[in-house]
């Protein structure tokens, strides 16, 4: 099996006037969670419907373990399945009605196809579902039918397009489990998200991608480091202090400070350039200043920038939640 699970040069893909998809660059090491971050409309969902070839590409190109998505269209179909945003499988069938559909559609035997759903049932914790009907299933239980009818012959390459979108977070959990199961068997998942903390979480490598073009990748460290080497956290005994705890935050770092939503919190990201003792230094001569302006400081802390700072850095726009 190739090392590359996923490449594209220049990819294009445009909707009359719009490019959805504006000269994408991607490189997706086998055997990882790869995710793809961007906000609604970023053009996510329309680059992996062209890696799936369900969309064909107006410009550029891209290969699936070195198989044209276009010349070798069939080749990567045998190696991939997609999830897509909403659940695919029959909702008047049960749980195992559409997993034996699915396996007799693919070539297995009855009994075969029996012993696989049976498994994957189990494994998803579904078998006391699954004789219901899916239309009596909650969303999270769709969503692990849907993810289970896309394994039941175990792809290469797992396209799952924001997965979670609309679950509670007890449903989020399960299917982060059945990410990191699926890859362990050794699937590669490229996973596209608009949930800051499912990449934080899930991700060996991420691309951020706004407008239909790739504006940031790496490691999650590479990205929090790219915007800078640490992010100050302040807490204020007294929110009227808190109009002026920003002057001095602006003054002494030299950086824009965010007001979060706690009243008495405050958030700036140091200068990126710098060394972490500089950072470090930076953060003791704020905490010194905030001192000697009388602000009351209950709690402040140096670390290394959120996700959702590095989003809002490289975007301008405060990433989803």
């Amino acid at each position: 099996m190739s090392d590359i699970a996923v490449e594209t040069h220049g990819l294009v893909k445009a909707f009359g006037e719009t490019r959805a998809v504006d000269g994408i660059d991607l490189r997706v090491p086998a055997g990882m969670v790869y995710g793809v971050l961007g906000p609604n409309g970023a053009g996510k969902t329309t680059a992996v419907k062209v890696l799936a070839t369900l969309l064909r590409p107006d410009g550029g190109e891209a290969r699936v373990f070195g198989k044209d998505v276009v010349r070798d269209a069939d080749a990567v179909r045998g190696r991939v399945s997609l999830t897509g945003q909403y659940a695919s499988v029959d909702e008047d069938l049960t749980g195992t009605e559409n997993l034996l559909l699915l396996g007799r559609l693919l070539g297995h035997s009855k009994a075969a196809a029996r012993r696989r759903a049976a498994q994957l049932l189990e494994a998803f914790g579904l078998s006391a579902a699954a004789g219901k009907q899916v239309k009596n299933y909650s969303g999270g239980m769709r969503r692990r039918i849907d993810i289970a009818a896309s394994i039941f012959n175990t792809p290469d390459l797992l396209f799952l397009d924001e997965p979670t979108t609309g679950l509670d977070p007890r449903s989020r959990n399960q299917v982060w489990d059945i990410v990191r199961a699926v890859v362990a068997q050794g699937t590669t998942v490229l996973l596209t998200t608009q949930y800051l903390d499912e990449a934080d979480r899930l991700a060996s490598r991420i691309a951020v991608i706004d407008h239909g073009r790739v504006i940031a990748e790496g490691t999650k460290g590479e990205l929090k480091a790219s915007v800078g080497a640490g992010s100050v956290h302040v807490r204020l005994r007294r929110p009227e202090q808190r109009p002026e705890a920003e002057r001095v935050l602006t003054t002494a770092l030299g950086a824009t400070v965010q007001l979060d939503p706690d009243p008495v919190a405050l958030t700036a990201t140091v200068d990126g350039h710098r060394t972490e003792l500089g950072a470090a230094e930076q953060a003791a001569r704020a905490l010194s200043e905030l001192a000697r302006a009388g602000i009351t400081v209950d709690n402040f802390a140096l670390g290394q920038p959120s996700l959702d700072e590095v989003f809002l850095a490289l975007t301008g726009k405060e990433g989803p939640r």
